[in-house]
């Protein structure tokens, strides 16, 4: 039986377990990736674990995230990381150098390599033919040490692609497509894999929109094939050394097989407020709108940016629209403003935004009250844009310079002839905004800034023998990381300060759950169906450890926030009886009354509620290295302990 990429590359890097779907595997780490909104946490666990320098191929802090410097948090934040960065061997990409997945795939991403980030978005590396998986910062910072990443072996679903998009369809359309067949659920446990000949017809930049996206199915990662189109991309970035090919073996099995033929894809939509609430762009069209923004990781490659500036070439917006443009990197920002596609942009009536996350993470450009908000980027969750009762939409970099010229939806298929980027033959290459780190002689004499809003992981200790803890919170199905912890330009600042930041834990849902929790001292939320999609950000794990949350009990968990909660040293539970969710409700005194040895021995926990005298059994299903981690209260104290 033959393997599969995702399969191969595992293969390659596995060093621990074995490649049995649903069992534990620790994998060797290539490169690491970190964000500034993520980063200086990952950084506070790094040192404290001890190891004098980073232990990877490569790895790179980025800053994107936090660029809005409306105090001196943030600037503090990145004063630290950059000298953290040069005394511990990390590479320190400069702000305004450009969105971190798009940069990376640029200057740093390899096929056959494995990467691990602390951005959900991390995936996005798979469309160079990369095993690339967002983590917590605290996984990352194991790698950076050398430990071993951890996941549960995953199924991997074949997509096959056939025929080829047709004109002003686009790689955001196909992403759009997967999500409306499989959910925002559907990929939990899973590996994305592309195949088919569709896949010819894709550049790396369009197959990175769609391996970036997956993260909204809640997938593992996702991944394309390493052909003569990668070989092409890395040649035109001075990189073709870096060129290996990757591909199924003809006798490949798959858990699942999809197909979808691009020949008959259009225009589509992910409605409010979900990346799966699809519908076709010629639905919606004439309803009229308030804003496009075009950028983030998904869709602000340099193809993507001359497709927008053609489109809006000698025209100018509607007057009822704001537009604003965010190229991904200074790669791109600066071979459009050669090459006269910027000056296009201007004169439409384009704001340009620095190259940088921004309004995709809330960072300004809030719609007005209840605006219909076009948008490039990959999540529309309720309250992400800054703008609570804002009416975001998402759609590919065509149909919002369509729209935008309009006032209202319109399918770019519209437009009449098709427009085609050519991809350059060399790309402008100018790294002189990435600052490497000190030498090894050097290290030591390196100091590492740290400015006051800079606060210690918050302290877990080892598990009890029982818990008691009342019910803190209730909530519904599809809790995402957003509503845990929001993100946006007044809350983000405070990323490096969690016991500031946890007073904004949760408030989207209950504004009054902060202080509730900390009341209570030791308190347990209850929850629906996927919850923790969204985010890889650990302080949607590390605020609630911080106001004295024991466990969380729910339907499912998404992947990432269900293993940062283990790494915090929260327990995730799961009711075995979905119906028993109905048994518990807010203040309820609830107890864990064997809970350590029911962990040591099993995979089931038992709940007494001590105010309805119900008795619930619970799943906790974790592996040896899980239990271990969960006793410890939490893997920077077994990292400790065990190294």
């Amino acid at each position: 039986m033959g393997y599969s990429i995702a399969e191969k590359i595992i293969k390659e890097h596995i060093v621990s377990g074995e490649m049995i779907k649903g069992t534990d595997i620790g994998l060797k780490i290539d490169q690491t990736l970190t964000q500034d909104a993520t980063g200086t946490m990952a950084y506070l666990e790094f040192e404290a674990m001890g190891v004098p320098r980073v232990k990877t191929e490569r790895s790179v802090a980025y800053i994107d995230h936090n660029t809005l410097q409306t105090g001196f948090e943030n600037a503090d934040d990145h004063r630290f990381i950059q000298t953290v960065c040069k005394k511990h061997g990390i590479y320190f990409s400069r702000p305004g150098n450009g969105i971190c997945h798009q940069v990376h795939l640029e200057r740093f991403s390899k096929p056959g390599k494995t990467l691990i980030g602390s951005d959900s978005h991390t995936p996005t590396g798979g469309g160079i033919g990369m095993l690339s998986i967002g983590a917590g910062g605290l996984d990352v910072a194991v790698a950076m040490g050398g430990g071993a990443y951890y996941i549960t072996m995953p199924n991997i679903v074949k997509v096959e692609l056939t025929g080829e998009l047709k004109p002003w369809v686009s790689a955001k359309d196909i992403i759009l497509k997967v999500l409306e067949i499989m959910s925002v659920k559907g990929g939990v446990g899973k590996i994305i894999e592309y195949a088919g000949e569709g896949v010819k017809t894709l550049s790396v930049p369009q197959r990175a929109t769609i391996t970036n996206m997956g993260a909204e199915l809640g997938a593992t990662t996702s991944i394309f094939p390493s052909d003569e189109t990668t070989r092409e991309f890395l040649k035109a970035q001075g990189r073709e050394e870096d060129y290996i090919e990757l591909k199924a073996d003809d006798d490949a099995v798959y858990d699942e097989h999809i197909v979808i033929n691009l020949d008959e894809l259009e225009p589509l939509a992910a409605c409010p407020h979900s990346p799966d609430n699809i519908k076709a762009i010629s639905e919606l069209a004439g309803q009229k709108i308030d804003q496009v923004c075009i950028g983030s990781c998904t869709n602000s490659s340099y193809a993507d940016m001359m497709t927008v500036a053609h489109i809006l070439k000698g025209k100018t917006i509607h007057p009822d629209v704001s537009l604003s443009i965010a190229p991904g990197s200074k790669q791109v920002l600066t071979m459009l403003s050669e090459n006269g596609a910027l000056a296009d942009m201007i004169a439409a009536g384009a704001r340009i935004l620095e190259s940088a996350c921004g309004p995709c993470i809330g960072m300004g450009q809030s719609p007005n009250s209840a605006g219909i908000s076009l948008r490039t980027f990959n999540r529309n969750f309720l309250g992400r844009s800054g703008t609570k009762d804002g009416q975001i939409f998402l759609v590919s970099p065509e149909t919002a310079a369509a729209s935008a010229l309009t006032g209202v939806f319109t399918d770019p298929t519209t437009l009449g002839e098709g427009y085609k980027v050519e991809m350059p033959e060399k790309f402008l290459i100018n790294d002189n905004m990435i600052i490497e780190p000190a030498s090894v002689e050097e290290m030591d004499s390196i100091s590492v800034l740290r400015g006051p809003n800079i606060k210690e992981f918050p302290t877990s200790f080892p598990m009890e023998d029982k818990i008691n803890a009342a019910c803190s919170l209730k909530v519904e199905d599809n809790i995402t990381t957003d509503h845990i912890m929001p993100a946006g330009a007044k809350i983000l600042p405070l990323r490096s300060n969690i016991p500031a930041i946890s007073q904004h834990c949760f408030t989207v849902c209950d504004t009054q759950f902060p202080e509730r929790a900390k009341t209570l001292g030791s308190s347990i939320i209850v929850g629906g169906a996927n919850y923790g999609q969204g985010s890889s950000r650990e302080h949607a794990a590390l605020a609630p450890l911080y106001l004295g949350v024991k466990a969380v009990l729910v339907k499912s968990f998404a992947r990432i926030h269900r293993a940062n909660l283990i790494n915090a040293g929260i327990l995730p539970l799961e009711f075995i009886n979905e119906s028993d969710y109905d048994k518990i409700s807010l203040f309820d005194e609830l107890e864990l009354p064997n809970v350590k040895n029911e962990i040591l021995s099993g995979d089931t926990v038992t709940l007494v509620n001590k105010t309805t005298g119900e008795t619930i059994k619970a799943k906790c299903e974790l592996s040896q290295r899980q239990k271990d981690i969960a006793i410890c209260g939490g893997l920077l104290n077994y990292t400790k302990i065990n190294g």
